[in-house]
């Protein structure tokens, strides 16, 4: 058995793990981390983020070249295979993999590949691929371990046609009919890839309203055009049983709906890994999802313990988790650079893609704040006529009286890149966070980020007209 000594020991080697690995090997310490998989890179590189985003730019491509008049005279409009599309896919995670891994060499943080498991405070244990035990000791470790679909005991996942958010990459052929069980987040970006390569989806949503912590124009913009991309949505449904055959799987529902499709997706809920870490041996206990209880400083009530990204909750997003993991090591560390990641930017990448940053309409009602709205719609902007993108608009929610920015929401193509324009402006301190930013600033046009002067012009004629 080999011990190994080391200031901070990280578990996992997704963006949180990887987050906190560099910020604490940067301020000269030394780090190792350990992965479970074969490499590194996490869930997010192998299983999430990466390859659902690299398959929907894939298919985003597809439905332009048949959608766009100017490509018929190539070629008649086409479907690509699932398979074929994932291939794609692989190759961006190839790419993430052999960046990621050169992150670690440059900055000498050691990688150990093997499962992790504490066996007492400040010591961990790793069952490797090989019978040797290798035991890793340090005063600060970092759980990093992100999360796994939740599932359920009544179904069996083990049959060849019911898939999870992490098995369906490896679908290898594409069915015409798909049920996917779980409206949020994951099950609307997979109905948008899935409609886009000519599958009928039914996208079946527990609740009665799609990603109801959006703001719900945006929510009813979603809604609209997954239906009008042939997406059949059924809310308030729950499932009573999934029956799998030779020929596909029957979905019995608790309001006696019956469904039969090709295939079934379960995208609802996840789950903390944290079942084999024996954190028992440490007196932690996770909750009944996984997760990890910790403080404003991501520490677990085990001193010198840390926990971020996924294994602790909200808002489980991969910037969010980066930066949790940097933020745990300043505070280990004593940083002076520490920050609660409390602001986070929403990325939905359906298609069109969703973001949005600060309150909607919905909270600012609630707690009786005099707001206006500034809208600019994208069929009106040249960029996107020019672009072929005419659909969704930013929306800016201000405050009536002191024009503070109080909240972006956008919704269309490259929605994601757009919001942070706002976000930028929200964080400025005093009178620079006002819409009169946008007002007063010379945009390149065209462009997309005009549509901030356009939507804050609209803004100001609303209060002006009264």
């Amino acid at each position: 058995m080999a011990v190994y000594d080391y200031d901070v020991v990280i578990i996992g080697s997704g963006p949180a793990g990887e987050g906190a690995a560099m910020s604490a090997a940067k301020k000269g310490r030394r780090v190792a981390v350990v992965e479970e998989q074969d490499t590194v890179g996490g869930n997010c590189t192998h299983k999430g983020t990466i390859p659902s985003k690299a398959l929907r730019h894939s298919v985003k491509q597809i439905i332009e070249f048949n959608t766009n008049p100017m490509f018929r005279d190539i070629g008649e409009p086409r479907w690509f295979s699932f398979p074929k599309v994932l291939n794609r896919a692989e190759k961006v995670i190839s790419n993430q993999v052999m960046l990621r891994t050169n992150f670690y060499a440059r900055n000498r943080v050691d990688v150990f590949f093997g499962r992790a498991q504490f066996s007492g405070k400040g010591e961990i244990v790793i069952e490797g691929r090989s019978e040797a035990r290798e035991v890793l000791r340090a005063k600060n470790v970092v759980i990093a371990t992100g999360s796994s679909p939740y599932s359920p005991d009544d179904i069996d996942f083990n049959h060849p046609r019911i898939y999870n958010s992490d098995t369906i990459l490896k679908l290898s052929h594409t069915p015409r009919t798909l049920v996917i069980y779980g409206a949020g987040v994951i099950g609307c970006e997979y109905a948008s890839i899935f409609s886009g390569l000519g599958v009928k989806v039914d996208l079946i949503d527990t609740r009665d309203r799609l990603l109801s912590f959006l703001d719900s124009e945006i929510s009813d913009a979603l809604s609209y055009h997954l239906r009008n991309n042939a997406v059949k949505i059924r809310h308030n449904e729950e499932y009573q049983s999934v029956e799998g055959d030779a020929h596909g799987v029957i979905v019995n529902f608790k309001s006696g709906k019956r469904i039969r499709a090709d295939a079934f997706l379960w995208c609802n809920g996840r789950t903390g890994n944290t079942a084999h870490l024996g954190l028992e041996k440490i007196g932690l206990t996770a909750n009944s999802r996984g997760q990890i209880a910790v403080d404003d400083h991501y520490r677990t009530e085990c001193e010198g313990v840390y926990a971020v990204g996924d294994v602790v909750g909200w808002p489980s997003l991969a910037s969010a988790a980066l930066d949790q993991g940097r933020a745990a090591a300043a505070d280990m560390l004593n940083g002076e650079d520490f920050r609660y990641i409390n602001e986070v930017p929403t990325g939905i990448y359906t298609i069109p893609e969703i973001s949005s940053v600060g309150k909607t309409e919905e909270e600012l009602t609630a707690e009786a704040v005099p707001y206006e709205v500034g809208q600019a719609f994208f069929k009106d902007t040249a960029r996107a006529q020019i672009s072929g993108e005419p659909v969704g608009m930013l929306k800016i929610l201000f405050h009536r009286e002191t024009l503070a920015i109080l909240g972006i929401h956008c919704f269309g193509d490259q929605a994601s890149e757009i919001v942070h324009i706002g976000q930028a402006i929200m964080h400025q301190e005093g009178s620079a966070n006002t819409l009169k930013y946008f007002i007063n600033t010379t945009f390149n046009y065209p462009t997309m980020a005009e549509a901030y002067r356009v939507a804050a012009i609209a803004g100001l004629n609303r209060i002006e007209n009264l």
